[in-house]
């Protein structure tokens, strides 16, 4: 978080902040995450409390925040507040889900953590329903049709990012973020994840094929010394961006005529994870520990998918809209 920002913010909350990403190893993402909701939950609440009059929402102040407010707030508050934001703000279930989540990790905080409010007021928030969707992958063809399209200047470095989210299901920030030093001899490669939480994986032959063809032409001169350790490299001679990963997989997207379905990088690992399920039979408890998930249940999403084809193919069967009476025409 940027200093002039949180200047203006409560001390409780740049504490809050602080903690979440120096004790719990929460990413900057989700600490700015937590910024905005918790600062969005303060305007409201200086609102419903009349502390503020004919003040614009965002011009609204929140360093004058303390706890004995924060000691008035009643798990009403927190209902009143997603209503708030779905009919005011316009916010989503997405959205309102994580301002939930983020609520009852601040005030658990406050009180479990640091014991300055009575009760946890947001121990019994319930977290709106998501609407759960399958999520959009490739198929095996398509993903094959999606490699042969790389070309170019630099079509060993591309290859090897696309082969790596292919077959690995890795996050963007994750392969962005690899070092040389985070490859093994034996092909263990070291990943950071979210949270920054490690994770080992090893790499196929393909992968392992991509990636020595790549340090092949790596470029090794002109790099400057805090970029050196860098796996993957911009012309620039820098480390390849989230951005700029983004828009070659984009580039290549629209090569092999698969734009304009929704695919991205974070598609991409989507692809893997359903492959190795479906096509490979990998054990929904070792797919975890590969995408590197926290709990089983965000992995079994994929076995969702498996679900639906096995639903697909039982209703495509001719038999499956035929009736006890139904006769065939002779």
């Amino acid at each position: 978080m940027k200093y002039d920002v949180l200047y203006n913010s409560p001390k409780i909350l740049r504490d809050f902040l602080t903690y979440s990403e120096s004790i719990r190893g929460k990413s900057s993402k989700s600490v700015e995450e937590y910024y905005h909701d918790l600062t969005t939950f303060f305007k409201y609440l200086k609102i419903i409390r009349g502390l503020v009059s004919d003040v614009e929402f965002n011009d609204i102040t929140i360093d004058d925040v303390d706890i004995p407010l924060l000691k008035t707030v009643t798990l009403q508050d927190f209902h009143a507040f997603l209503v708030y934001c779905k009919n005011e703000r316009s916010n989503g279930t997405a959205a309102r889900a994580r301002k939930a989540s983020t609520l009852r990790i601040f005030f658990k905080y406050l009180h479990s953590h640091l014991g300055v409010i009575p009760s946890n007021p947001a121990a019994l928030l319930e977290t709106p329903t998501l609407k759960k969707s399958l999520p959009r992958y490739l198929t095996l063809e398509e993903s094959i049709t999606l490699l042969n399209s790389v070309d170019g200047p630099n079509k060993e470095r591309d290859y090897c990012i696309l082969t790596f989210f292919l077959n690995c299901g890795m996050r963007l920030s994750e392969l962005c973020g690899i070092n040389l030093t985070d490859i093994g001899g034996d092909g263990a490669l070291r990943l950071l994840g979210k949270g920054n939480k490690e994770r080992i994986i090893f790499l196929n032959k393909a992968c392992i094929d991509a990636l020595n063809a790549y340090l092949v032409v790596r470029p090794r001169e002109g790099i400057p010394p805090s970029q050196a350790n860098a796996l993957f490299i911009s012309r620039n001679k820098k480390r390849l961006s989230n951005k700029t990963v983004q828009h070659l997989v984009n580039v290549y997207l629209e090569k092999a005529g698969l734009e304009g379905r929704g695919f991205s990088t974070h598609k991409l690992r989507h692809t893997a994870a359903t492959l190795m399920y479906q096509e490979g039979g990998v054990d929904v408890r070792v797919l975890k520990d590969i995408l590197g998930h926290a709990n089983l249940g965000t992995t079994q999403i994929y076995t969702h998918v498996a679900s639906k084809q096995i639903e697909s193919a039982l209703n495509s069967n001719p038999l499956a809209n035929v009736s006890k009476n139904d006769k065939i025409d002779e």
